[in-house]
């Protein structure tokens, strides 16, 4: 596992640093600064307060925009230095920045999920279905999620969100077949999710 709950100290934030200004520079410092900040104010605060935070942040400072046009490839999952970097990021990547975000500020790992869902958009009688992510905090195994999505801004419960069919979720522990907080253990090892073993790796050399 390569992120650990908790704040970060400052020897692992210079580190992140060091990976964030190589990649962007040193004109781009700001955006890596007020990140920073935002994990700095996460200490003793509550789950929600922190959640509410983090959601903000990344959907405030996080333009939307498609893997093409972004990174000029299809269905590439960023890091979250390279989305905060870029400043720009489809579902995955925000999905992502909010969950390795909330790790730093103490949310226990086990609480998140990032979910593949599939989206209901348009009126009732057109309605358009479309494969997005977003990520899901369990305040207890056995309670209703909270869902962090960049379509929507504020934290709702998955009741709240009729337009989402969940698919499948996963975290740093592995696969779910379901979205229950009540499983005790994942269906699968995140081997089989190739793009977030790959991720994790990355992350995992930038520092995290």
């Amino acid at each position: 596992m390569c992120v650990i709950a908790g704040a970060y100290s400052s020897s692992n934030f210079d580190l992140l640093r060091a990976s964030y200004v190589k990649r962007w520079g040193v004109a781009s410092e700001p955006k890596f600064n007020a990140w920073r900040s935002l994990i700095s104010s996460g200490a003793g605060t509550t789950d929600l307060e922190r959640l509410k935070k983090v959601n903000e942040f990344i959907n405030r400072e996080v333009a939307f925009g498609n893997d093409e046009q972004v990174w000029g490839q299809a269905n590439y999952w960023a890091t979250p230095l390279e989305t905060i970097g870029r400043s720009a990021g489809d579902c995955e990547d925000y999905a992502i920045a909010k969950y390795f975000s909330l790790l730093q500020v103490g949310i226990a790992p086990e609480k998140l999920r990032l979910i593949y869902v599939r989206v209901k958009t348009g009126t009732s009688d057109n309605n358009l279905i479309q494969a997005h992510m977003v990520l899901a905090y369990y305040a207890q195994p056995e309670a209703e999620p909270l869902v962090l999505d960049n379509l929507i801004g504020d934290i709702r419960l998955a009741s709240r969100r009729p337009d989402l069919v969940p698919v499948f979720s996963f975290n740093h522990n592995g696969v779910f077949t379901g979205i229950s907080g009540k499983e005790a253990s994942p269906a699968a090892g995140t081997e089989r999710l190739s793009r977030w073993a790959d991720l994790l790796k990355r992350a995992r050399e930038e520092g995290f």
